[in-house]
């Protein structure tokens, strides 16, 4: 999208933080300097945002960010449209920048095994991983995100919010024992915490790194059926990272 104008990003990092109060002051500082707009949420477990200007803005926030170690590692997915698709900046303190309400699963202190889109789409090729077993993909959005699209043949348990997730994974738990089963999500950040949640329950699971929005990036629409749905006024990408709604 040469015309485009508006960068958007989103990026998660899990990564411990004693200070999110503090933090948000500085952020909040930070970015509206800089005249962005967006959503950033902090909590004990790490930062999660979505923000949207001008290129340089957006990339030297980003970039300022990463000079606090604990922020060092975080990696942005970069979108692009006509105009700025938030209405304003607002800077939160969560008791978790992604709800699940199951306080044991941390992936602030290690994650899941990640599984990259070029691995993921050599399983789907040839229909099995590379020892041969069955690949399951699970969908952890909410249901009506799912409807917007998703991979072929990936599983839907229809559920209303992230925090039914571990219910359902577990009363699925069966169906999964045995298979390679790849969680996915929009940017990663829920398919973190379910991978984790799989593995608790002795589910051999692994994360979509980069999410669908990874996906996009490096696969196109391979695979995938439909737009992915997101949370600002475009609605949805389709896998060009193009807006399909509203831009």
């Amino acid at each position: 999208m040469a015309s485009a104008s508006t960068l958007n990003v989103s990026a998660y990092l899990f990564t411990p933080l004693d200070d999110p109060a503090a933090l948000r002051e500085a952020l909040r500082e930070q970015a509206g300097a800089r005249g962005l707009r967006g959503t950033i949420l902090l909590a004990e477990e790490g930062i999660n945002l979505f923000l949207a200007g001008s290129a340089d803005e957006v990339r030297g926030f980003v970039d300022d960010l990463r000079t606090d170690a604990r922020f060092a590692a975080l990696q942005t997915k970069e979108s692009w449209s006509d105009a700025v698709p938030f209405g304003a900046l607002r800077v939160k303190v969560k008791r978790e920048i992604i709800r699940m309400d199951r306080p044991e699963v941390r992936p602030q202190d290690g994650r899941a095994p990640a599984v990259s889109p070029e691995t993921l789409r050599r399983w789907l090729d040839r229909g099995s991983d590379d020892d041969g077993r069955e690949v399951v993909l699970v969908d952890t959005r909410n249901a009506f995100e799912v409807d917007h699209g998703t991979f072929a043949g990936a599983l839907d348990w229809r559920i209303d919010r992230f925090t039914q997730f571990p219910a359902a994974a577990s009363a699925h738990r069966d169906e999964l024992v045995g298979k390679t089963v790849v969680s996915f999500c929009t940017g990663g950040i829920r398919c973190e915490k379910a991978a984790l949640y799989l593995r608790d329950e002795g589910v051999e699971a692994y994360q979509l790194d980069g999410g669908i929005l990874g996906w996009f990036d490096a696969q196109g629409a391979a695979h995938w059926s439909g737009d992915c749905f997101v949370f600002d006024e475009r609605e949805a990408l389709d896998p060009a990272l193009a807006a399909r709604v509203g831009a």
